[in-house]
């Protein structure tokens, strides 16, 4: 089964999605559902995707799960859940129910305060998330790398996935603070990263050879168990489209991305992540 690991849908009507104000994503400020995704899951033989949130509300979070109810390539949603609420372990409890539910992705690199993954209530709330299998979506910069570390060695039963490789800066080519900082996370075992949003992370246009450094890198620090394909989108057509995206991994790869290193990018480690069967 091929999976998109990381994907969004989401209906500007609803109100909550403050970072569309931004005039750089005005090209993606319209409706994207699921029936603007299927043919491009047709076209790659995607089965399933995982819906990430895109909005800080509960309000988005209940929305997508609405939708995974009504579309059977939604293998599950990442929604969102305030995890310094008093009422988290209610909160997370009431979510854990529902069909669908995988886990939270705080949007960490929006937040004023780069130590928040570290404050004590957070980390509490993040242990409550480990004991109910959940798993956290990390969206973060380089710069919040330590401190994701740090916030690991406090939580380590905790399942989480770095998103679109904690965007390296490959605009400049200025790699050596993440490289070292993405190795750290690296060496905890619950820890797996996703091959998602890289072509935005780079100038316009930007060849393979440009991204390449990175995904290598992840590649030699995760190993081909902990890597996921996810393909960002639409996000990711305010620079590629997804042919371009999946076009770009094959470039990088090359003959490698084959049998069962492929099987496992595109499916196999998503699906043990999440929880995610056939």
């Amino acid at each position: 089964m091929r999976i998109d690991a990381h994907q969004h849908y989401w209906k500007l009507d609803r109100g909550d999605y403050d970072w569309m104000r931004a005039p750089s994503v005005a090209p993606i400020r319209r409706d994207f559902l699921p029936k603007d995704l299927a043919p491009e899951l047709e076209r790659h033989r995607v089965e399933r995707t995982v819906v990430v949130q895109a909005a800080a509300t509960t309000a988005e979070t209940d929305y997508l799960l609405g939708l995974a109810d009504e579309n059977t390539t939604i293998a599950g949603v990442v929604g969102w859940l305030d995890v310094e609420a008093a009422d988290f372990p209610a909160l997370l409890a009431r979510y854990h129910a529902r069909r669908g539910f995988l886990g939270i992705r705080p949007m960490l690199q929006d937040l004023p305060d780069d130590r928040f993954l570290v404050r004590p209530r957070v980390i509490d709330h993040l242990g409550e998330l480990a004991r109910s299998g959940r798993t956290l979506d990390l969206l973060v910069l380089p710069r919040h790398l330590p401190v994701v570390v740090e916030a690991l060695a406090k939580l380590p039963d905790i399942r989480a996935v770095v998103d679109h490789c904690a965007k390296p800066d490959l605009r400049t080519g200025t790699l050596d603070a993440w490289c070292s900082g993405i190795a750290r996370v690296a060496a905890h075992p619950n820890v797996v990263c996703k091959l998602s949003g890289l072509v935005t992370e780079a100038p316009p246009g930007a060849s393979a050879a440009r991204i390449a450094p990175a995904v290598e890198h992840v590649l030699s620090v995760f190993g081909p168990e902990r890597l996921l394909f996810g393909s960002d989108w639409p996000v990711c057509t305010l620079a590629a489209s997804y042919d371009r995206v999946v076009a770009v991994l094959e470039e990088v790869f090359g003959g490698r991305l084959s049998g069962d290193f492929e099987a496992k990018l595109f499916g196999e480690n998503a699906g043990r992540f999440y929880g995610i069967g056939d």
